[in-house]
């Protein structure tokens, strides 16, 4: 059945939709000229900075004011530098460093990088607390556990980003940090009072709405005690009383992407979330990165269907789109950003790298990297040190299908610097390490988020509190290990 227009037009102005490869199919270009809102950029739609500043400006033909958005947090979470790997650190290091000018200045040249990209909405910063140490999808995209550090931290990213003319949105509302489920994959649960919310989790928020964030990005989680049975996204209690009524947020509020399964399962499909966010207080809703033009007609018949049926109104509808259209405005203000140093992410890495024991007789080792998972939010970005080996050999191990006494032949006498991510987490490797060390000279060099866990026996444990290429020259350089050390 052909639904209205002019209703379907409204329901674009709510989309941020996607497409494949790096260059806009005709579908992605014409659903700009019928109203869309614009189009998130993944890292399979880049190659380059120069190719995605020609695909921005073929998308601006259509409509000159269309919002292009990206993930780029820096650190491990990169659209970017997907290829590489950031040469920015993330949040979980510059909370380490705790210099919030710092953390100003990165986040000024993320969104310089942007700007002259032609992107327009950067969906960051991340500013949930991670209290849950093996959280898997938020860690080191956390400035810290301290809910006052991460605040301070908060304000001065969306300051920096902001300032270049890049719209910020800070994430995951009502706080992603405690879970230890990853949203993409199921609904996580937070069993917290909403008082526990406010000390521990929403500080942050506060913050970002006093820096003045055009965006707050919605969390698939349920908290019982604020969104009862289903997930923030879909909560009236968590978006418009609380975001907006008790925090004061005027801006845009985005979804994240309905795809994931804390929230397409939890409707029962993209369309149906997308009427349960919007009903909630949504203006601007993130489809996902698998994105077809089926798929954006879809959800955008269902916010129609949802009209006429009674889930929406047609005020709350126009409300989302007033705002959406507000982000836009902003977003085109002329702005000039400043250049920045290209060693700044770089400078700013070493200051984040901590040394615990003695790096002393670690030339020439052999580097043993274990192999890691990594989240759908990362993606399969490269990490580690070595792009920034001098000569050095390097193995990349299975650490549950390793065994010990290989490595140490492999060694001889040289010594072993094991570079591992989360590496408490799994116990295969927390035991390969430690019979390393019982019989060798060992270091480690963590790159995830770290725990309280130290091998017995190790000499030294580095730990870069992220796996950038800035963290990863970082620790190549303490160890000695570069050409430039």
């Amino acid at each position: 059945m052909a639904i209205d227009p002019g209703l379907r037009r409204l329901a674009l102005r709510t989309l941020l939709a996607a497409f494949p490869g790096t260059e806009a199919p005709e579908w992605a270009a014409a659903l700009l000229a019928e109203g869309l809102a614009g189009h998130t950029l993944f890292g399979t739609n880049i190659a380059d900075p120069a190719q995605v500043g020609r695909l921005t400006a073929e998308l601006r033909t259509v409509r000159r004011d269309a919002l292009i958005a990206i993930d780029e947090e820096g650190g491990d979470v990169t659209r970017m530098a997907h290829r590489v790997g950031s040469p920015y650190p993330g949040n979980a290091a510059l909370g380490t460093v705790d210099d919030p000018q710092l953390t100003r200045s990165i986040y000024a040249a993320i969104g310089t990088d942007l700007a002259e990209a032609g992107i327009t909405l950067d969906l960051a910063p991340t500013v949930d607390v991670n209290t849950a140490d093996d959280n898997p999808v938020i860690g080191t995209r956390s400035f810290g556990a301290d809910p006052s550090l991460v605040a301070r931290h908060t304000d001065a990213a969306i300051e920096g980003l902001q300032s270049t003319g890049v719209a910020a949105c800070a994430k995951h509302f009502p706080g992603h940090g405690a879970t230890t489920a990853d949203s993409h994959l199921e609904l996580p649960t937070v069993d917290a009072e909403l008082d526990v919310l406010r000390d521990r989790d929403l500080p942050p928020f506060a913050a970002a709405v006093a820096a003045g964030t055009q965006a707050i990005m919605t969390a698939h989680i349920r908290v019982p005690a604020l969104t009862g049975a289903g997930p923030a996204t879909f909560s009236h209690a968590a978006l418009t009383d609380l975001l907006r009524g008790e925090y004061g947020f005027r801006g845009a509020v985005i979804t994240d992407a309905l795809e994931m399964k804390g929230a397409a399962q939890a409707a029962g499909g993209i369309g149906e979330a997308a009427v349960l966010a919007l009903a909630a207080g949504a203006d601007l809703l993130c489809i996902g990165a698998r994105v077809s033009l089926e798929l954006v007609e879809l959800v955008a018949a269902e916010i129609v269907t949802g009209l006429s049926d009674g889930r929406l109104t047609l005020n709350r509808l126009e409300n989302a789109a007033e705002r959406t259209a507000a982000l836009t405005a902003w977003t085109q203000r002329p702005v000039t950003p400043l250049r920045h140093d290209a060693g700044l992410g770089y400078t700013a890495a070493r200051r984040a790298v901590r040394v615990e024991g003695s790096l002393v007789d670690f030339a020439d080792p052999l580097v043993v990297q274990l192999q890691s998972g990594h989240s759908i939010a990362e993606g399969r970005v490269p990490w580690g040190l070595r792009p920034h080996l001098n000569g050095t050999e390097q193995v990349s191990v299975v650490a549950a299908e390793t065994n010990a006494e290989t490595l140490v032949e492999q060694a001889g006498s040289r010594p072993i610097v094991v570079v591992g991510r989360h590496t408490h987490r799994a116990q295969a490797s927390r035991a390969l390490i430690e019979t390393l060390a019982a019989r060798h000279n060992v270091a480690v060099v963590e790159m995830g988020w770290p725990a309280s866990w130290r091998p017995i026996g190790a000499r030294a444990f580095i730990t870069t509190y992220g796996a950038s290429h800035a963290s990863g020259r970082a620790a190549a350089e303490a160890l000695g290990l570069t050409a430039t050390h």
